[in-house]
């Protein structure tokens, strides 16, 4: 089955779908592996792995879909992905969808910010004009060529023009065709109940630590209304957490011995990455001389 496909059919199904954010490959690995039903191929934490740089629109679509290509070849889940402002205006969008969707991807979104863009979280953002991004939700429609291929709009307008505004432009989005929204850091229990109950479509929600939208459970959100849920950058800022942890301990000891503990394993980092079935393609296919 297409990993599209897939995805439709769950989004058909009850229930919410969870979908942890993922930075790299082997961190997609890890989520398939623990038993989630989607993987998120999140920007930020495609800027900070591969740059080393903040959310501010520094990556290039065709670095994104290299990127987003390779989390599709590692996992055999939908990947929806982080698209940002579609880099450029409708006619750079037909190109975006066309590229992520030959690069595997189940589904993409893609904001309603200027470009560059900024984190969702993040001040000073700026947007483009209502109908602006209508013409590109319309123009990302009309592109795929997989109707299953899902379209994901998202708004930046609760932080630039006020959540009423934010309201009025998913409510637009929807009415352009797109297949579900995200409507961008809602800044209370009583905003995020408000969404879930006046807009007509799939709703995706981001859990993302220490921002401007309240941490629910996905349960809560479930019963809310919404229908993904995504946690863009908590794979990530766990790493990054470790890693600190890890190098202050070698610079103060000399040797990593006394955090082996909290490492995985020689043989676990190899079920991560699948050493077994490589060494089992070597066993069929490499000559025995």
């Amino acid at each position: 089955m297409k990993q599209t496909t897939r995805l439709r059919e769950l989004l058909r199904k009850p229930g919410i779908i969870v979908a942890p954010g993922a930075h790299d490959a082997s961190t997609a690995r890890i989520i398939e592996q623990t038993g989630f039903p989607a993987v998120y191929m999140t920007g930020s934490g495609a800027a900070m792995s591969i740059l080393g740089a903040p959310d501010i629109g520094l990556l290039t679509m065709t670095e994104m879909v290299a990127h987003a290509r390779n989390m599709v070849n590692a996992v055999n889940l939908p990947v929806i992905a982080d698209a940002d402002t579609g880099y450029g205006n409708a006619i750079n969008v037909t190109r975006t969808v066309r590229e992520y969707e030959a690069a595997g991807v189940a589904a993409l979104h893609i904001e309603d910010q200027t470009t560059p863009k900024k984190c969702g979280h993040f001040e000073g953002k700026q947007l483009v004009s209502q109908n602006e991004m209508v013409g590109k939700i319309r123009a990302a429609v009309d592109a795929r060529r997989d109707s299953d291929f899902v379209f994901i709009a998202r708004t930046d307008a609760r932080a630039v023009l006020g959540f009423d505004e934010a309201i009025i432009r998913a409510r637009a989005y929807v009415e352009a065709g797109a297949d579900a929204i995200f409507l961008e850091a809602p800044q209370s229990l009583e905003e995020l109940r408000t969404v879930a109950h006046s807009i007509d479509a799939p709703l995706l929600i981001n859990m993302d630590e220490g921002t401007k939208t309240p941490l629910l459970t996905v349960r809560e959100l479930e019963e809310m209304g919404y229908k993904i849920v995504i946690f863009p950058r908590s794979a990530p800022s766990a790493a990054a957490k470790i890693v600190q942890e890890l190098m202050q301990v070698l610079k103060e000891t000399g040797t990593t011995k006394a955090f082996s503990e909290r490492m995985v394993t020689f043989e676990a980092r190899n079920l991560i990455t699948g050493l077994a079935h490589y060494n089992e393609m070597e066993r069929k296919y490499l000559s025995q001389e």
